[in-house]
Formats: structure tokens, C-alpha cells, sequence
């Protein structure tokens, strides 16, 4: 399935039914009272939040979404009826903004989760509604309102607890591979992975954390250069980073040179990502060289991004250390971000 997580797309909301002129008509009855119904609202456009879907691709080729107008009020005090609202159905994850002012009108995180994009118009009012003590007989009845019509720029971030990432080929599939059931295409040349894999990791009696592995960063990747820019938003969402270097290709002269260039890109692309906290983890250990190279590397790497963890992905030594480490460290950040209760327990 083609990956999308952005598109562009015109809702049309139903306009509002117009109000009924007219007047109540029976045997013996000279001039009855004003019966004309309201119109009915016009249909919303509305967004829902599918856990089914995992990309925008449905959305790609669809340039407009329009709900159906409300109906024509009746005689005998009859409203017309509502128009039916256009149900939308994106991925969870999904934010959707006002193209033309850049207000966020929905951020969709809970299955199930709904947000009127477009609201529909207003019903008129029938003449019924105008008739009083000293106007009887109205004979004027209101028009429906149209309903909102606007662009939406709609943008998929996927919804996960940890982020990988890294520079092209650190190994970022294979790992994923190994924790979770998610099985990307692997091979041994720059930007395998084209989109990002999701994968659920099972660690410690049966708790789990979701995992996302981005493809490879690269020196001006904020600009645009390589892939990963395009998806760096879907690890904004994370509470924590696994930084994977591959350990076979660290320079010695400057064994910090990878973990720079991929820190520095996520710095560039938000401060806020570049703020987040890493695992910074060395890969490739079975291979030569490669375990004095990151033993290099760990006595480089500042006080704050130490332990370096050390695994092999390819035969998972140490792999399972490093799940363990990483579900007690998102159980430390969730208990650091739940509210403190004061003494009173309020």
C-alpha cells in the first residue's frame, strides 16, 4: 500500500432548506393561521478517526467532499428534513488545518474520535415562525444559509511511545524486525526503508510500547535533502528517541561526527524534537572493529546521553537488554509528566 501522510482536500458543507409559505386550509375555515415549516440544516462534514487506516491514500485523488443540503419546509407546520452529513474517515494521528488561515480545526488521537470541519447552513425560518397578534398572516418565509465551504491541508503523524532514528543503513529496520512483528523490506544500500514501519514491542509481563523506525537521516535533511525530512513530523508525537549508530562505520578521529549530524537535523527541523529524550545506541558490535569503535564512541558522548547501550541487531545480542531499558525509561517519563498531587490529595 503507497504511504500517504499528506493531502489537500475542498469540503462543501449542505446549505440550510429554505422556510414553506403557507396557510392552514380547511372546510368552514375562511383564513387559517400561517403553517409554513422551517427548512431543515444543511449536512456537516465531518471527520473521524479509523484505527483501521494507516495512511491518507484514500483521501489522495478525492478533491472535494460535499454534504447534502437540508430539505424544503412544509405546510402543516412540517420541518424539513436535516441533510445527511459527509463522513471523512483518516487514520489516527491526523491534524487538520484550515488551508487558508493555518488554524488547527482537529487533532484526531482516540478511535472513534469526530470534528465538524465544514458546519452546515442554517435551516430558514417558514412563515409559521413570523406569525404574532398583529401580523397573522405573514407571507414572507427565509432563505436556508449556505453551509461553510473552506480547503483543509489534512497531515498524518503517526501515533507512537518510541521513535528510531539514525543515518541511512545504522540498522534501524533490522531492529525493528527483531523487537516486533513488523517485517521492512532490508537491504544493504542507502534509503531502504521509504516510509515509516510501526511496530508494537511486547517487554515485562505482558506491557508494550508502540515503536516507529524513520528513514535515514542525512546532513540537510531539514532542507530537504535525502528522505527523512519528509517524515521527521511522525516522530514529534514520541516520548522517547532510540538513536542507533552504526558502530562499524564510527570515526575514530571523530567518533561523535554521525551522532552530530543526525542531532543537528533534528534540531533544525524543531527544537523541540532536538530536545527529546535518546537511548543512543551502537549497533553492529558482531561486526570487526566494531566494538572498540563504540567503545570509543561511549567515552566521547556527553554525560547526558550516557550509558552508550551496545547490541547487535543482526544476531540480537544485547537487543533485549535494550527493550527492557527502553519500556523503564517510558514508565519514568510518564510518571514525571502526571500532575503532582499536593498534600490536601486534590
Amino acid at each position: 500500500m503507497k504511504f500517504v501522510d499528506e493531502t489537500k482536500i475542498r469540503v462543501i458543507a449542505g446549505g440550510g432548506g429554505p422556510g414553506c409559505v403557507s396557510f392552514h386550509r380547511a372546510k368552514f375555515v375562511r383564513r387559517g393561521p400561517a403553517d409554513g415549516g422551517n427548512g431543515g440544516h444543511g449536512g456537516d462534514v465531518v471527520v473521524v478517526a479509523d484505527p483501521q487506516l494507516t495512511t491518507l491514500l484514500d483521501l489522495r485523488y478525492r478533491k472535494e467532499c460535499r454534504a447534502s443540503p437540508g430539505k424544503r419546509g412544509a405546510d402543516g407546520d412540517c420541518n424539513g428534513r436535516r441533510g445527511d452529513e459527509y463522513l471523512i474517515k483518516v487514520p489516527l494521528g491526523t491534524l487538520i488545518r484550515d488551508a487558508a488561515t493555518g488554524e488547527l480545526l482537529a487533532d484526531l488521537k482516540v478511535p472513534g474520535e469526530r470534528a465538524v470541519v465544514s458546519a452546515g447552513g442554517r435551516g430558514g425560518k417558514g412563515n409559521a415562525h413570523f406569525a404574532s397578534s398583529t401580523n397573522r398572516s405573514p407571507r414572507y418565509a427565509q432563505p436556508g444559509e449556505p453551509g461553510v465551504e473552506r480547503e483543509l491541508e489534512i497531515e498524518l503523524r503517526l501515533l507512537a511511545d518510541v521513535g528510531i532514528i539514525g543515518l541511512p543503513n545504522a540498522g534501524k529496520s533490522t531492529l525493528i524486525s527483531v523487537i516486533s512483528a513488523v517485517r521492512p523490506k532490508i537491504a544493504d544500500y542507502p534509503f531502504t526503508t521509504l516510509v515509516p514501519n510501526l511496530g508494537v514491542v511486547g517487554y515485562d509481563d505482558g506491557k508494550s510500547f508502540v515503536v516507529a523506525d524513520i528513514p535515514g537521516l542525512i546532513e540537510g535533511a531539514h532542507e530537504g535533502q535525502g528522505l527523512g525530512h519528509k517524515f521527521l513530523r511522525h516522530v514529534t508525537r514520541t516520548s522517547l528517541l532510540i538513536h542507533l549508530i552504526d558502530a562499524s562505520k564510527i570515526d575514530e578521529n571523530d567518533p561523535l561526527v554521525a551522532w552530530r549530524t543526525v542531532n543537528r537535523a533534528l534540531e533544525l527541523f524543531d527544537p523541540e524534537l532536538g530536545r527529546k529524550p535518546q537511548i543512543v545506541v551502537a549497533n553492529k558490535i558482531d561486526l570487526p572493529e566494531g566494538r572498540s569503535k563504540a567503545e570509543l564512541l561511549a567515552k566521547k558522548l556527553p554525560k547526558g546521553d550516557r550509558p552508550l547501550k551496545f547490541i547487535s541487531a543482526a544476531t540480537t545480542e544485547g537487543v533485549r537488554a535494550l527493550v527492557q531499558y527502553v519500556g523503564m525509561k517510558l514508565e519514568e517519563i510518564k510518571r514525571q509528566s502526571e500532575p503532582t498531587r499536593d498534600a490536601a490529595g486534590i
